[in-house]
């Protein structure tokens, strides 16, 4: 059963926790999960729960806002990565936690990334999956590109979709339990990317995770190379939904973290 926190505007956020039995000396995992998804649908069902505790890291997995069983404003004023960075922040501090890693994958990274920018001293390292090349052309975070997806997950006939990333953004959000309108929502208020010069000022290591089919992230190579302290794997024959799920990713993290 999930534990909650309110946010500092109301929303009520959720998470969970996790210990392992041989636990190590260093930091809790925070994980952070992709747009649309949730932390039962991205970290457990793929084995990252099990993976971790295995490894002897404590973790704790949360809801972002518009998901799981988090509060779901239909607002976009409610939303972006810069909030839901600090969302990040009022969970950590629930569980006590001062300092943790940090993994994200996708809409997780980015936010990953507004975290560690706004806190650093929050953020041990920080681990980003299914980010890459395509956050530094925004070809992702650009209004355009956000409007196009926030519209595909609202239009009545989803047959009249013809982007590819919409329909598969569309798609996902169909999945039972998930609330198109705040998914909308959230699409909409997507931050832009950091500047150039903000990922490079970032200090913390920082891991970038893709798999090579993933044509919505790009490769890791480009990202890793702006920051101070980057690094790049590739998870081959993986695409965007998924290499998050591939035991390479995981142990990728894992021996980073280590």
């Amino acid at each position: 059963m999930p534990e909650f926190v309110t946010a500092s505007d109301g929303i009520e956020l959720a998470y969970e926790r996790h210990a392992p039995s041989n636990p190590t000396s260093g930091p809790a995992v925070m994980l952070v999960h992709g747009f649309g998804s949730s932390r039962m649908q991205n970290w457990k069902s793929t084995g990252w729960f099990a993976g971790l505790t295995e490894a002897g890291f404590s973790l704790v997995a949360m809801d972002c806002r518009g998901h799981g069983d988090s509060g779901k404003p239909h607002d976009p004023a409610l939303y972006g990565h810069d909030r839901m960075a600090e969302d990040v922040v009022t969970v950590m501090q629930a569980c006590g936690l001062a300092r943790a890693f940090v993994c994200g994958y996708s809409m997780g990274g980015f936010i990953g990334l507004r975290l560690l920018a706004a806190h650093p001293e929050r953020v041990v390292r920080l681990a980003i999956a299914g980010v890459g090349e395509t956050y530094l052309q925004e070809k992702i975070t650009a209004p355009a590109a956000r409007a196009m997806l926030a519209d595909a997950l609202l239009t009545p006939d989803k047959d009249s979709i013809t982007d590819p990333r919409g329909k598969m953004f569309r798609a996902f959000a169909d999945q039972p339990g998930k609330d198109r309108l705040a998914l909308a929502a959230c699409m909409r208020a997507m931050s832009p990317r950091l500047s150039h010069e903000a990922l490079a000022a970032l200090a913390s290591p920082i891991l970038v995770v893709d798999g090579s089919e993933d044509e919505t992230a790009g490769a890791p190579e480009p990202l890793a190379a702006v920051f101070a302290d980057g690094r790049a794997v590739t998870i081959p024959g993986r695409d965007h939904m998924s290499a998050v799920g591939d035991r390479k990713t995981r142990q990728a993290v894992i021996e980073f973290f280590r």
